[in-house]
């Protein structure tokens, strides 16, 4: 991070909305689900996978949590009903209640889950910042008793713990999400290193392959990628062993070299009324994201 993303993360959150909004564009597929689906439609003909995001998350009420968990059901059921063959959803225990008191998420996400059998799709669950990582693997361990491989999770390289997680959740069939991780951590859980946290996300995904999981490889780092085509051939995988993942609007020339190259490789779309405060949530959290947001608003579409 240096001083010029530290001043323009301090500075957006004071811009007006429309100018937050210009840059923001790209990356959020809108505030409603008929915008988000228009965004899936370009990218299925892409030949893209997709997982949707509806955006909110560290809720403070019942209610709210609530709404949360009814708003991705119906996502769910509306997937179905426009015939969106292997879209998911990908959602953030926060927003469905992890931080309130008593059993809140879990009763929220068994209701989301039960909603995502009737259904026939796939939940994926996002990884927030390190006080919610233990209770976030707790609550996946639960669903997978309950749900089995209809419920997969996020891990990140960042963290010095993820080898030993690795571990721990494979000792059962596993469906991993592994990412480097935007969340600036404390030195004593977290490697700060950029190489560090590269090779560790390298060995981390060797780990899961070894041990028989299936891997979404979330990156744009092209030396990951080339990392993990390596292991891929090495360990003789199959296209249904694996896929890349990668956010909706980022290093889109990599994305259709992987897709044009046979992998399967789903885009992360958000959406959703909450864009501005997610937007601004993510300049707060990693200051290096700002940069890269005020070069945009001068690159051409």
């Amino acid at each position: 991070m240096n001083l010029f993303d530290r001043a323009v993360s301090l500075t957006i959150p004071l811009m007006p909305k429309p100018v937050v909004r210009y840059f923001s564009r790209k990356y959020i597929a809108g505030e409603t689900s008929d915008e988000a689906f228009a965004v899936i439609r370009d990218l299925r003909a892409e030949g893209a996978l997709v997982t949707l995001d509806i955006l909110g998350e560290f809720i403070k009420t019942r209610e709210e949590a609530e709404r949360n968990t009814r708003d991705y059901q119906e996502l769910l059921r509306k997937i179905v009903e426009h015939d969106l063959s292997e879209t998911n959803v990908s959602v953030k225990l926060s927003a469905l209640g992890l931080l309130l008191k008593d059993r809140v998420c879990l009763d929220n996400m068994r209701a989301l889950m039960t909603t995502a059998s009737e259904v026939d799709r796939f939940v994926r669950i996002d990884m927030e910042d390190s006080p919610c990582t233990t209770a976030t693997l707790d609550i996946y361990r639960t669903l997978r008793s309950e749900f089995g491989p209809r419920v997969g999770v996020v891990l990140q390289s960042r963290l010095r713990r993820t080898l030993d997680d690795i571990d721990a959740l494979t000792a059962e069939p596993s469906n991993f999400r592994l990412c480097k991780g935007i969340y600036l951590e404390p030195r004593s859980i977290a490697y700060t290193d950029p190489e560090i946290i590269r090779r560790n996300f390298t060995l981390s995904l060797e780990r899961m392959i070894k041990q028989g999981a299936y891997v979404g490889i979330a990156t744009h780092d092209e030396i990951l990628v080339w990392d993990a085509l390596e292991l891929i051939d090495r360990h003789g995988l199959n296209r249904e062993q694996y896929e890349f993942q990668m956010l909706l609007g980022v290093d889109e020339p990599l994305r259709r070299i992987l897709i044009e190259a046979g992998h399967r490789l789903r885009v992360y779309v958000p959406y959703g009324e909450q864009w501005y405060a997610y937007s601004v949530r993510r300049l707060k959290e990693n200051p290096q994201i700002a940069g890269y947001a005020l070069k945009a608003i001068f690159k051409k579409d």
